[in-house]
């Protein structure tokens, strides 16, 4: 199980927020691409970068500040915010992004997932935000009736690397990650899970990866930014044999 580092993009500079509240914010640094570094450093193996703004706006804001972190790291990345065409998505792949997180499009156009997951088998993640169970749009702003554990079973036909799933009531408060809400995600996903939200201590770290080995990696920002959790220690705990049950 990999444990990756969040880099999340407001105005060009490194946030978290609380809650994916936009006027919630925490500037962790001016100098995001220096981020990505300490943490490959670190040993950080995938690198989870979030335009929130584009989240916001529907299209990428930030595109010049992944650039400078696609040029500062030679470990893969993943991006996702404000991805909304097929055109951003080959223009993010061709720039040596990894793989693309696709959130509100997917819910008014799996038409675009089709097209997307069949021209980059294996490179589309699906970015499942959750309040109550719920999943939010545009940003986190909106929120639709539609399940999460529902929309899963619309995803069984794509050849996806995996869906991110992120419990919004939990995400950047440092209270630990809804293991119920994951546990429910993980036996209904057909496809691997990517863990998000809460995670607060090692001790959530193993739990999450006691739910299987359907959960291919966590996601963790505040909390290595606040220094409640060690990369290395979190990665150890990742890596360790015999925590699963």
């Amino acid at each position: 199980m990999l444990v990756i580092p969040a880099i999340d993009l407001k105005n060009g500079r490194c946030v978290r927020l609380r809650q994916g509240d936009m006027r919630e914010e925490t500037v962790y640094s001016e100098d995001p691409p220096a981020v990505a570094g300490e943490w490959t450093r670190r040993g950080a193996r995938l690198l989870h970068v979030v335009d929130l703004d584009g989240a916001i706006g529907g299209e990428p804001r930030n595109q010049s500040t992944i650039e400078g972190i696609l040029k500062s790291v030679a470990v893969p990345i993943q991006v996702g915010g404000g991805i909304r065409t097929l055109e951003t998505i080959r223009r993010f792949l061709s720039q040596g992004v990894a793989r693309v997180v696709l959130g509100t499009v997917v819910l008014r156009d799996q038409a675009l997932l089709g097209r997307a997951c069949a021209e980059f088998p294996r490179r589309i993640l699906v970015g499942l935000d959750a309040r109550e169970g719920k999943l939010a749009v545009q940003g986190w702003t909106n929120q639709s009736e539609t399940s999460a554990r529902d929309f899963l079973q619309t995803l069984r036909d794509y050849p996806l690397a995996g869906v991110i799933y992120t419990d919004i009531t939990r995400d950047g408060m440092l209270q630990g990650p809804n293991l119920d809400a994951l546990r429910d995600i993980v036996a209904d996903s057909p496809v691997p899970v990517i863990a998000s939200g809460g995670i607060t201590r090692v001790e959530d770290i193993r739990a999450i990866k006691a739910l299987g080995p359907k959960i291919e990696a966590v996601i963790v920002g505040k909390a290595l930014y606040e220094g409640t959790l060690d990369l290395k220690a979190a990665m150890a705990a990742a890596a360790a044999e015999g925590d699963r049950r």
